[in-house]
């Protein structure tokens, strides 16, 4: 199982423990819209680092928007499985066969 799969697991378990003692059952808690704009204030931390080049930075800040993803993800109920498997029925397509395709 990768890091990936560990904190995803990680995120799902703390979807029932306290909100006192655990960062991610306090963020779940506040709801998927507080989720979601914790991910967006990752997501542009993480630009800001890469328009820098701050390649150390930027390590984290992507480690951040992961995390953040998986939790707000986790918020509505939606796996990382859920998600490898949508990546699954992409693969082989061409970006721009595949955007077309949502039309």
């Amino acid at each position: 199982m990768s890091g990936l799969h560990r904190l995803a697991q990680t995120i799902a378990d703390r979807k029932a423990a306290d909100p006192e003692s655990s960062w991610t059952a306090k963020l779940l808690a506040k709801g998927p819209e507080k989720c979601a704009e914790k991910f967006g204030e990752e997501a542009v931390e993480a630009i800001i680092e890469a328009v820098k080049g701050d390649r150390a930075r930027l390590t984290s800040e992507a480690a951040d928007v992961l995390y953040h993803l998986l939790v707000m993800l986790a918020a509505r109920d939606v796996t990382l499985a859920d998600v490898e498997n949508e990546l699954d029925r992409r693969e082989g397509r061409s970006g721009i066969e595949e955007k077309a395709s949502r039309k």
